[in-house]
């Protein structure tokens, strides 16, 4: 039959007078033979002194030991066999036995104990000490809490066998108390474990050596390093706030007030439940757990304590160191750091139960007494709102005769309504100083709907009342439902029935918006529907690209058919006669005439690809500014597209002054978005989000229930290797110019940069373009091209249409120069195109008269309308990803009734292969209106930017 393991056996410990010298008895409460271990001592050790109790010193080896077993209807002393081992020896076999299937209960709780006490030991919880003989001695020590906690829960699940040899001398039989077994085993480790062969020869032999050492004049010492720690008992500071008046008058003579009392509380460590007051304690009237040096642990524990906090000194000189009066400045000192310090030193801070740590401060923004209830009237009217500090204690706002008493308040503490309440000093400075100032209505609606203000530098709630919260609580609602109106010759979808019933809104209230949905899902008719809504004797204005001049006539026939429309467009442009209907310019020429157009009156104003006017400093948008008018819509599919300052620079001219002046959107909002790598900063994107949402309305083909009848979409990357020439000069690009770039500073530097970037990508696209050449033949040379002519064979081979995008005017001449040498019929689209033939170009398209559409990304990038295309091609990539998909929009919108594949060509290993992987990165960021762009590439290190255009062999 095997031998059973050490651990199988009923375990028990043993205690010394000398911790270290105690040892673990493995035992057999049923009789089966006891294992000896590798290397053990076969020889007999001495007794236990007495029948079992504690052991004498010596080894490893079989002897027995007197076990209390049941008897008839009592019990009786029982010598059995035992395998008695020393600590050091035990502390393996019990940790084994904490987790061992075949363990002992018995052995498994002591294998609890083992564990507890290698953490006290690993957490350097060892306290020097002597024994009553003076003999040097480690103990656990100090233990807090959850360690007594941990002790007393392995005591309390010991069975009868963990702890079933008697104390010794003692008749009848009684066995030890568990938790008093326990703390003697924690003692014995902690004496065990620094006593290394190698302990003595380096730190001497007290506290070293296994060997004990008498030491007798060492025991002041021992209590000083102790200094409380491991005394049974800790103290504590109970705050008395009772006998203090809440706004009391300055002391005469200028003394020092008395704001509150510290009265000195004394806890047991080994009931952690007993307290008592110093002065009890001290006058004999503390229950007997406390012990006979509780009073000496006590001074200890606080003169530990005072050397962290000055004050309690004043405790150590009186006779019962009971009540300690404190000043103003020693209770803010507790209200903040010198509780942290004392915390840190176990003296715990209790403060009154009901003390209120929750009064607070607002900026609370009140229309003037009589002013206007509703919105349209709030915005019309030229009054200036009042903007004041309000406090608030648990959320309910103070009375005026509370917030004068509290700024006469000279106490950190106050008692207000019948509680104490802690004053932070900043709070009675804003009960002293309420009025902030005025605010003009658009400036006080911003801070309604984002929810703080700036104040003196610090960003602080605010709260609107009156008519601007029933302004904000009807912006964040939104509108409610709205059928299509009358004179619509279309079917709205519900989409677009609530981007019409958001602009009524908006516009009836007085204010502008931005309808920011994906290109393709119907802003035009959407705005169409809104002018017929609106109904007003004015005029409509529109404001778009060259390019869409002929679609916004076309779209407003079709869906408005009645409704005036002029061109003001061309030399021969006029607004006489002008009777309602719509205005359609370019923003070329509303730059050239915006004095004459702001001298008319307008019913409403619309930009449409507002991102023409995304740059606040340029003349076309300083003129759009001059143009008056009740209504102001922006119209765009990239609210956003390299920096936030653009998306200010539209809702400023929507609703002027919402987001305030543009350094101060700048450092409050912009940088906290756009400086983080990823959207990590969840408050500055919805302390944004807040203010701007119900200004800006965006929905995408994505979103559930927005189109579901579009077909599908797929999009695919086609890496393509450059040809030997085009590595060639890639490389010695790349090696020259990094020669210069190295060598420059400052605005050389980027300009240096830039035109590496570029020279790279048109390498990537054909050689001839880089090298300015306008060969008769160009296949052959690029990787990109023979791609291009694989993928119009096939569509051309089943009929298809394809739009073809390309940054470069050039490589897009070169492209159609290479169709037409190959046959294919194709049409190159342009900025420098007329806007007759651009119309007519579109027309060509969508009839199929031409399958090949080659345009210019940033010209025909928005407003056209070319759904016959089944195909999408982005020649080359374009640093911000949505230009890229309002060029996609071309083809992907309403309307499209066949599935759209875009491919993206990519030269592999290059510089387009660095910015594709960022381009999937930032589509991420997308969503948060984030972008950067090329500029930001030109202030990377010269090691990032080597990193970022070197050539990758690809094996």
């Amino acid at each position: 039959m095997p031998q059973r393991p050490p651990h199988a056996f009923a375990a028990v410990f043993l205690p010394a007078a000398l911790p270290r010298e105690g040892r673990v008895a493995f035992w057999s409460p049923d009789g089966a033979p006891l294992p000896l271990p590798a290397g053990a001592d076969t020889g007999p050790p001495p007794l236990p002194a007495g029948a079992g109790g504690p052991a004498s010193p010596g080894g490893t080896g079989h002897d027995t030991v007197t076990v209390v077993r049941a008897h008839g209807s009592g019990v009786r002393g029982e010598a059995v066999p035992a395998l008695l081992l020393p600590v050091a020896d035990a502390l393996p076999v019990l940790v084994a036995a904490r987790h061992a299937p075949d363990a002992h209960p018995a052995a498994a709780c002591w294998g609890a104990a083992a564990l507890h006490a290698l953490h006290l030991a690993g957490r350097g919880r060892l306290l020097p000490g002597l024994t009553a003989g003076d003999l040097d001695a480690w103990r656990a020590g100090p233990l807090d809490a959850d360690d007594i906690a941990h002790l007393r829960a392995v005591a309390a699940a010991m069975p009868h066998e963990a702890h079933a040899v008697p104390v010794a001398g003692v008749r009848p039989l009684r066995l030890p108390e568990p938790e008093a077994l326990v703390r003697a085993f924690l003692d014995a480790v902690a004496d065990t474990l620094p006593r290394t062969p190698a302990a003595a020869h380096a730190a001497g032999a007290p506290f070293a050596a296994r060997a004990p050492q008498h030491l007798p004049r060492a025991r002041a010492w021992a209590a000083e390093a102790a200094a409380g720690m491991d005394a049974g008992v800790r103290v504590s500071l109970r705050l008395d706030l009772s006998g203090y008046e809440l706004f009391d008058t300055v002391v005469e003579g200028g003394g020092e007030r008395e704001a509150a009392a510290a009265l000195l509380q004394v806890h047991s460590l080994a009931d952690p439940t007993l307290v008592v007051d110093a002065a009890a304690l001290w006058a004999g009237e503390a229950p007997e757990h406390f012990g006979p040096r509780a009073r000496i642990d006590a001074v200890l524990a606080l003169r530990r304590a005072a050397r962290v906090w000055a004050p309690l000194a004043r405790l150590l000189e009186r006779d019962v160191p009971d009540v300690l009066s404190l000043t103003e400045d020693e209770l803010y000192e507790l209200l903040g750091p010198a509780a942290a310090r004392l915390g840190a030193a176990g003296v715990t801070v209790h403060w009154p139960r009901e003390l209120a740590r929750s009064l607070t401060a607002a900026a609370v923004v009140r229309p003037a007494p009589g002013s206007a209830t509703d919105g349209t009237a709030f915005f019309d009217s030229e009054e200036l709102l009042r903007f004041d500090w309000q406090l608030a204690l648990d959320g309910d706002p103070l009375t005026e005769r509370e917030m004068d008493a509290l700024a006469e308040a000279h106490r950190p503490v106050v008692r207000l309504r019948d509680q104490w309440v802690v004053v932070d000093p900043a709070l009675v400075r804003k009960a002293r100083k309420r009025e902030l100032g005025l605010l003009q209505p658009v400036d006080a609606l911003a801070v309604a709907l984002g929810g703080t203000a700036e104040v003196d530098g610090e960003t602080v709630e605010a709260v609107p009342t009156g008519a601007l919260a029933a302004l904000r609580d009807r912006l964040v609602a939104g509108p409610g439902t709205t059928g299509p109106p009358p004179g619509l010759h279309a079917t709205l979808r519900d989409y677009q029935l609530r981007g019409l019933a958001w602009l009524d809104l908006m516009t009836s209230l007085g204010l502008g918006g931005c309808l920011a949905d994906d290109m393709g899902l119907g802003k035009t008719v959407t705005l169409i529907a809104l002018h017929l809504r609106r109904a007003r004797r004015a005029p409509t204005l529109v404001v778009c690209p060259a390019s869409l001049l002929g679609n916004w006539q076309r779209e407003i026939a079709r869906f408005a058919p009645g409704v005036p429309v002029r061109r003001f467009h061309g030399t021969d442009r006029t607004l006489d006669g002008l009777d309602g209907g719509f205005v359609i310019t370019t923003y070329g020429t509303m730059r050239t005439s915006a004095e004459q157009l702001a001298a008319r009156e307008w019913g409403m104003v619309v930009a449409d690809e507002a991102q023409h006017v995304k740059n606040p400093f340029s003349a076309t948008a300083k003129a759009l500014r001059t143009i008056p008018a009740p209504a102001r819509v922006a119209l765009t599919g990239t609210p956003v597209e390299n920096n936030l300052s653009e998306l200010w620079a539209l809702l400023d001219w929507t609703t002027p002054g919402l987001l305030g002046p543009l350094k101060a959107f700048r450092s409050r909002h912009a940088r906290a978005v756009e400086n983080a790598d990823q959207i990590e900063n969840d408050e500055a994107v919805e302390r944004l989000a807040r203010l701007v949402r119900p200004f800006l309305l965006r929905r995408k083909k994505s979103d559930p229930g927005i189109v579901p009848e579009l077909p599908p979409k797929t999009e695919s990357d086609h890496p393509v290797p450059l040809t030997r020439e085009q590595a060639s000069l890639y490389e010695a690009v790349v090696r020259e110019t990094m020669a210069r770039i190295e060598g420059a500073e400052g605005i050389a530097r980027r300009g240096l940069v830039m035109k590496l970037l570029t020279s790279l990508k048109q390498i990537c696209n054909h050689p001839a373009q880089f090298l300015k050449e306008e060969p008769a033949r160009l296949a052959g040379r690029s990787g990109k091209l023979a791609l291009l002519d694989e993928l119009l064979d096939t569509i051309l081979a089943e009929e298809g249409s394809v739009l073809v995008f390309t940054q470069y005017v050039a490589m897009a001449r070169l492209l159609t120069a290479h169709l037409a040498a190959r046959a294919v019929p194709s049409q190159l689209l342009h900025g420098g195109t007329p806007v007759p033939e651009r119309e007519r170009m579109v027309d060509r398209f969508q009839s199929g008269e031409v399958p090949v559409f080659v345009l210019s990304l940033k010209a025909a990038g928005t407003g056209l309308n070319l759904t016959r295309a089944g195909h999408v091609v982005h020649y080359d990539r374009w640093w911000n990803p949505a230009v890229e998909e309002q060029a996609t929009d071309r083809a992907y919108r309403i309307g499209q009734t066949q599935p759209v594949q875009v491919h993206r060509l990519i030269a592999e290993g290059t510089v387009e292969d660095r910015i594709a992987e960022m381009l999937l990165a930032k589509r991420a960021l997308a969503d948060a209106v984030l972008g950067s762009g090329e500029a930001a590439l030109t202030e990377l290190t010269d090691r990032e930017l080597a990193d970022l255009v070197s050539l990758r062999r690809l094996s």
